[in-house]
């Protein structure tokens, strides 16, 4: 069967139309189960399936693992600044907080007056950015910062609460009253002393991953801007990749924030299920996280320990184990040396022969340095998105049914296509399809019981073109969509820890990412290797045509 032409504009309109109808739903699902490979999990032995889980706890291979015993130095820093330059310039009196996130504000709406756009922020945190940013110079003048962060501007995705600003969720109806309380994500940064300079826009509701929302003014792929910044969490991948903060919130359902850290160039973890709170979060369902983006690791590293902790608003903090505090930061200078990475060649053949070849030299650089690389079998991996696909789309029409019924008229047509189709989904096949989760969690564990890492592509290409049409009225491709969540529902569905790693441009310039998977609780691991790329020049957060400026 050919794969779906790319729809917007008046073809994608009639479309919803048509999806509204009875015939329609039924009719588009057929096409989108053929196309996305739902119907294959029907045929699928009884060996594969396991007992419908009765929790999301994330089953390891066997307990975190320790270091070498090295202790490397940090990687070199990136072209744009961190946390830790941030620090260092407000300790020198070489810069103030309030000049940072003057500066930031600023540039943030020049790069959102662009044509076309890569503004990454839709709501601007001005007044309470600036007045935090006023008490932050003042206790760096006295010598007195309240936290590792004090004073370092970073941006949240438009799905998170932060008190005083609107919570959207990339729609274009839900209350933009500003939430009374912040997540309690934010709320951690902000002990550490962090500024939230403003909101970053994502796809409606987060359920595409192109970084298209007619609801949205969204911004393109600095590096290309004829291309896609990839989602949902677009704007928070544009914000670190411009340079405009060292690091920013994202959520994670099938990919949202590992997609635009490798469209965009730059790190990103979705961390184990359970470290880091939702409360505060739109997110709902058993396959969505919470998470940074970031410029380099130790970023990632840092701005993670910070969010990640027992809530007792959020009970799924309760099942991660005790964490010796500090111990993300450390595992950036561990090393690799000893580590077992598992290669699954069936899922690396599936990507595209840029992908290959960035993430496969960048795994021999890590195996020069002391890893070593094993062959691994995973006979469900390839199904992973499928069952991703099902599991989303179904727990996301379920607690989106309200809006779906009081607000589809608001929604996008490419949104409105996806939801038409979903009521065809039955109580049985979600729990069938939950079966074969179980089975993938399992198969999953079993590997991990001799390796230390699985290396996988992050996406099967880079960033795909795109046209003002497609950017102005959403668009629906379903080609791109596998593409962008081929690799990354293995790990929302596992819950393991996954971070992509900048490891290089195709001969366009776009860049390419690699994602390293870890045991379940096991991000210090994730760390290190990630780490150790940047340290040798094998993963770097590149400078796009368009940044921030100096």
């Amino acid at each position: 069967m050919p794969a779906s032409p790319r729809l917007s504009g008046a073809p994608l309109r009639r479309l919803a139309q048509f999806a509204r109808t009875s015939v329609g739903g039924v009719a588009l699902q057929r096409i989108l189960r053929a196309e996305l490979r739902i119907d294959a999990l029907a045929g699928l032995p009884e060996s594969a399936r396991g007992d419908v889980p009765l929790d999301m706890r994330p089953v390891a291979g066997r307990a975190p693992r320790g270091g070498s015993g090295e202790e490397l130095p940090a990687p070199p820093r990136p072209w744009s600044e961190t946390t830790s330059s941030y620090v260092e310039r407000y300790r020198e009196g070489s810069l103030t907080p309030r000049q940072a996130v003057e500066k930031a504000l600023e540039e943030a709406r020049r790069l959102a007056r662009l044509s076309p756009s890569v503004g990454p922020l839709c709501d601007y945190a001005d007044a309470g950015a600036l007045e935090a940013a006023d008490r932050a110079t003042e206790r760096w003048k006295q010598g007195k910062p309240i936290g590792p962060l004090d004073g370092v501007p970073y941006a949240v995705k438009e799905q998170t609460a932060v008190k005083g600003m609107p919570r959207r969720g990339g729609t274009a109806f839900l209350d933009p009253s500003p939430q009374p309380e912040d997540a309690t994500c934010v709320s951690r940064l902000w002990e550490a002393g962090a500024i939230v300079i403003g909101m970053t826009p994502m796809t409606e509701f987060g359920m595409t991953p192109n970084g298209a929302n007619s609801k949205r003014a969204m911004p393109r792929n600095p590096h290309a801007t004829d291309h896609i910044a990839g989602g949902s969490s677009t704007g928070s991948g544009v914000a670190v990749a411009t340079g405009l903060v060292p690091f920013a919130i994202g959520a994670d359902g099938g990919g949202s924030i590992r997609i635009p850290s490798a469209l965009n160039g730059v790190f990103g973890i979705k961390p184990t299920w359970g470290r880091v709170s939702r409360y505060g979060d739109i997110s709902t369902g058993s396959v969505a996280h919470v998470g940074p983006l970031a410029g380099s690791v130790l970023d990632l590293a840092r701005s993670l320990e910070l969010m990640s902790g027992h809530d007792p608003r959020d009970t799924q903090t309760w099942l991660a184990p005790p964490r010796e505090a500090g111990s993300f930061v450390r595992g950036v200078g561990r090393g690799v040396r000893g580590m077992v990475i598992g290669v699954e060649e069936g899922e690396w053949a599936a990507a595209s022969e840029p992908v290959q070849r960035a993430g496969r030299e960048a795994l021999a650089a890590l195996e020069r340095e002391g890893a070593k690389l094993v062959p691994v079998t995973l006979d469900l991996a390839r199904h992973a998105p499928a069952i991703g696909y099902v599991t989303i789309a179904c727990e996301a029409r379920a607690a989106l049914r309200a809006s779906w019924r009081e607000h589809w008229q608001e929604m996008g047509d490419d949104l409105v296509v996806s939801f038409s189709s979903l009521d065809a989904f039955g109580a049985v096949e979600y729990l069938e399809t939950q079966r074969l989760r179980a089975g993938l969690r399992r198969e999953l564990a079993r590997a991990f019981e001799r390796i230390d890492l699985l290396a996988m592509p992050s996406v099967v290409a880079p960033a795909a073109a795109v046209s003002e049409r497609d950017m102005s009225t959403g668009f629906l491709d379903t080609t791109v969509i596998d593409g962008l969540c081929r690799f990354a529902f293995l790990c929302n569905l596992t819950g393991l820890p996954a971070l992509s790693a900048p490891v290089g441009c195709d001969i366009f310039g776009l860049p390419l990412g690699l994602q390293l998977i870890g045991d379940a609780w096991d991000e210090a691991t994730v760390f290190a290797a990630a780490a150790h790329l940047e340290r040798i020049g094998a993963a770097s957060a590149r400078r796009p045509r368009v940044t921030a400026r100096d």
